[in-house]
């Protein structure tokens, strides 16, 4: 009994670490995939439809915000004004992020024109809260509305944004 113990605790030291660390990484992969997900079907709606629609968190789902840890909300901007009305149907949803992870973003919705093209380009980072970098996953989009998931072009363990600069976790 004893012998199957001290293997088994040496077995959970082993593996232990590593499955905090696969957890993690799972977890940033599904948030990274769902928040594309939302600003790439918000992107297509505006070509299909012609029309403007808009990307935000919201903490209340009418409001938009600007804490991106929120659950983000996609709607068509009928009135143009960059904010839901009470007549401007709700489209998508998505969950609160993570009590584990941090997303960052810009201080302002996402606003995809009828052409697809975003008023803006920006980037939207998540970091576990434990801040350790080589986990750390972003999602940028152009000004042409194109979507990149960030990724480790010089294999150093750390992804680079489009501009390849190096992912941190502040």
């Amino acid at each position: 009994m004893m012998i199957t113990l001290a293997i088994l605790a040496i077995v959970l030291t082993v593996v232990a670490p590593s499955m905090q660390d696969f957890l993690i990484k799972n977890r940033i992969t599904g948030e990274i995939n769902e928040i594309s997900g939302v600003v790439q079907y918000a992107r297509h709606l505006a070509i299909d439809e012609q029309i403007n629609v808009i990307v935000c968190p919201s903490a209340d789902f009418e409001t938009c915000g600007t804490n991106w840890n929120d659950p983000k909300i996609v709607f068509i901007d009928s009135n143009t004004d960059g904010n839901r009305s009470s007549g401007e149907e709700l489209l998508v949803t998505t969950a609160k992020a993570s009590d584990s992870t941090k997303v960052t973003g810009p201080n302002a919705n996402i606003h995809f024109k009828d052409s697809g093209a975003a008023s803006q380009a920006f980037t939207l980072q998540i970091c576990p809260i434990n801040k350790d970098e080589t986990f750390a996953r972003a999602l940028s989009v152009s000004l042409q509305g194109r979507v990149k998931v960030s990724s480790d072009s010089d294999d150093d363990g750390t992804h680079e944004d489009m501009d390849g600069t190096a992912l941190t976790c502040n």
